[in-house]
């Protein structure tokens, strides 16, 4: 009997007094760490920003991440899952969110944690109790039929990233297709075409992170001022 990946064992938390926790998933090879770390270069200046990477059995990602100085070091955080990466994501996301609190206790203004799954399988997806949002990454060499199969990761993630695209005239990837059956399978949440070598700064991937912060920002003012009404309310009766 095969396993239920769909079956989530975490409620989903609300971001509000903590930093944003953004996973990022995708097969091995597909550009994750190189991904993570031009996030991190894109918005450092402006967001308070810190990183959780998983292995299986070492902590290479983060030693990369260490490595290009995209953080200062204690920002930077390895779990070694010691398993199957899907596990530690949504199975038994205990280290994972040890690492966070741990980061959130060191820098308590932080406003976004990476957390970067190991290399995986279409069916991985993060708990919604460790993750607020999700990316899930493609690599074009992969196989342009990719997105047509789907997968839990490619359906339900809040945004696909289709990578190295300037792979595609090498392997004969057919991007309007990938794009057309990714529509499709998505039913509407965005997808963004990437090319790290060609556009370095993952502009488009930065601006939708952007747009999710400033998204909860103005959630959580209303639902702020909604308290505040209730209050006012309160105390007139």
């Amino acid at each position: 009997m095969g396993a239920n990946h769909d079956h989530d064992p975490y409620a989903a938390t609300r971001p509000h007094g903590r930093a944003l926790r953004l996973g990022i998933g995708g097969p091995v090879g597909s550009g994750k760490t190189a991904l993570t770390a031009a996030l991190c270069r894109a918005l450092r200046d402006e967001l308070d920003l810190a990183v959780v990477t998983n292995d299986i059995y070492t902590t290479e990602d983060a030693d990369f991440l260490r490595r290009e100085a995209v953080l200062s070091d204690d920002r930077i955080t390895a779990v070694r899952t010691g398993a199957c990466p899907h596990t530690a994501i949504r199975d038994d996301i205990s280290a994972n969110l040890d690492a966070c609190e741990a980061l959130q206790e060191r820098h308590p203004g932080l406003d976004l944690i990476i957390v970067e799954s190991g290399g995986d399988n279409l069916t991985a997806l993060f708990s919604q109790g460790l993750a607020d949002r999700q990316i899930f990454v493609l690599d074009v060499a992969g196989g342009d039929d990719v997105p047509r199969k789907g997968g839990l990761g490619v359906a339900a993630a809040d945004l696909l990233v289709i990578n190295k695209t300037d792979l595609a005239p090498l392997v004969g990837s057919d991007l309007a297709m990938m794009g057309r059956d990714a529509g499709k399978v998505r039913g509407g949440k965005p997808v963004v075409f990437s090319s790290l070598r060609e556009r370095p700064g993952a502009d488009e991937v930065a601006a939708w992170i952007r747009g999710v912060l400033h998204d909860l920002a103005h959630e959580h003012g209303e639902h702020e001022h909604e308290h505040g009404r209730e209050r006012e309310r309160a105390a007139a009766s």
